[in-house]
């Protein structure tokens, strides 16, 4: 359904997704049922609106269930309640937000919704892949500069158990990125994430100053990232790209070479070849990604970089290296094939022992033993090969038959 007036446009459409599955070693049915609706639209090309609404059943593959065990949340959601027998879930999907052109230059947006900063299939720094949140967001753009500053409401770790008030965290972040030249733009993050109470530190609201010096002011109480991000677009086929987050460091730790658990930072690599080979409408993208242990996480259990049981950054959270391949292809205006092949490697915890991978546990000890002797792949590793292939037939515009197969493998060592 659509309107368009003088000064009002208003677009309304479904949300319909049906997915059956058939998982090895599962007696069960895999499913997916979806069912909502999308409204945009803009009012006197001033004040823009999204409204994303959907009600889901589903019963996922097993290591999705038992994510959805360990964390007590639905994997990009958050709420849910048990549908049925053997691992299905029941939950609501509401997002939605509006824009405002203060002026030429500055955009503001306020609402419920996910938000994501770099170019890869991965963010170390913030990415889509949890819960929704309200936010805030101010986008300066001028000359060759580009300045985003987001405020969020967050959650905190919580249980689940009984009827009440999950606590309140905060979290500011800022990503300001400068196109150097026509083909290059770097630039710039500082984000903090921390919790008074269900009260905001209105400190942080500076849009412009250091996160780092107020929360050197504080007491260096909470827990502020920095990170720096690299894009070169060359030949007119060629995207290399990176990120570099940078929680907490010591220069002379490094150079001891020691493995000090404080030396915790993530990285970023990746490469895009546009039309690969000569051969249109095919891309291709390679990824690695490689985070210390115990990057993200704090000394207690609130100021960690997550929000609902989910990680804000990248989903494996810590102590892992990570490398990907990507494969897009339209050979026809409907048809789509998209080929991916992931393999990890983490080095988890114990039931007595952190080694740095899951966040949500205070970096203090203990749970952690020591001081020295970590590094990428400390403790129980667990090696995860993941590979899919997804074929797209659009039988009518916006009215999509897919096939996808995945295969999924797991092995684990204990430390």
């Amino acid at each position: 359904y659509e309107v368009h007036v003088k000064d009002f446009d208003l677009v309304v459409n479904p949300v319909i997704q049906y997915t059956l599955s058939k998982e090895q070693d599962n007696d069960d049915d895999l499913f997916l049922n979806t069912r909502g609706v999308q409204v945009r639209g803009k009012i006197a090309n001033k004040i823009g609106f999204f409204a994303y609404l959907t009600d889901n059943q589903e019963r996922a593959p097993k290591y999705v269930q038992e994510f959805v065990n360990t964390r007590k949340a639905v994997p990009g959601n958050g709420y849910y309640k048990p549908f049925k027998a053997s691992g299905g879930t029941d939950y609501f999907d509401a997002r939605g937000y509006f824009t405002f052109n203060v002026t030429k230059y500055i955009d503001v947006a306020f609402g419920y919704d996910k938000n994501f900063i770099g170019n890869g299939q991965r963010s170390l720094l913030l990415s889509d892949f949890g819960n929704n949140a309200l936010f805030l967001k101010l986008n300066t753009r001028i000359w060759k500069f580009n300045y985003q500053n987001i405020f969020m409401e967050l959650q905190n770790a919580d249980d689940r158990i009984g009827d009440r008030l999950i606590g309140k965290k905060y979290a500011a972040m800022h990503h300001l990125d400068i196109n150097i030249t026509k083909w290059l733009n770097v630039g710039f993050f500082e984000g903090v994430v921390f919790g008074r109470e269900n009260k905001f530190d209105f400190g942080y609201l500076n849009p412009v100053i250091f996160y780092r010096s107020i929360e050197q002011q504080n007491g260096s109480f909470d827990n502020s990232i920095v990170g720096l991000d690299v894009k070169a677009n060359l030949a007119k086929k060629f995207q290399v790209y990176g990120q570099l987050a940078l929680d907490e460091f010591k220069l002379s730790e490094i150079k001891a070479g020691n493995g000090w658990w404080a030396n915790k930072w993530g990285i970023q690599l990746g490469a895009k070849y546009i039309n690969a080979f000569g051969i249109s409408n095919l891309d291709l993208q390679v990824e690695h990604n490689r985070v210390r242990p115990f990057t993200y996480s704090h000394r207690d259990s609130v100021a960690n970089y997550t929000h609902y049981n989910q990680p804000l950054a990248h989903p494996l959270m810590a102590n892992f290296q990570e490398f990907m391949g990507v494969a897009r292809y339209q050979p026809a205006p409907r048809w789509l094939a998209v080929a991916k092949l992931l393999y990890y490697q983490q080095g988890r915890d114990s039931s007595s022992r952190s080694f740095g991978s899951n966040i949500f546990l205070p970096n203090v000890i203990p749970p952690r033993d020591g001081d020295y002797g970590y590094s990428i792949g400390s403790g129980w590793k667990t090696n995860v090969l993941y590979g899919s292939f997804l074929l797209s037939y659009e039988l009518k515009e916006n009215l999509f038959l897919e096939l996808n197969a995945v295969v999924r493998r797991q092995e684990t060592t204990t430390a």
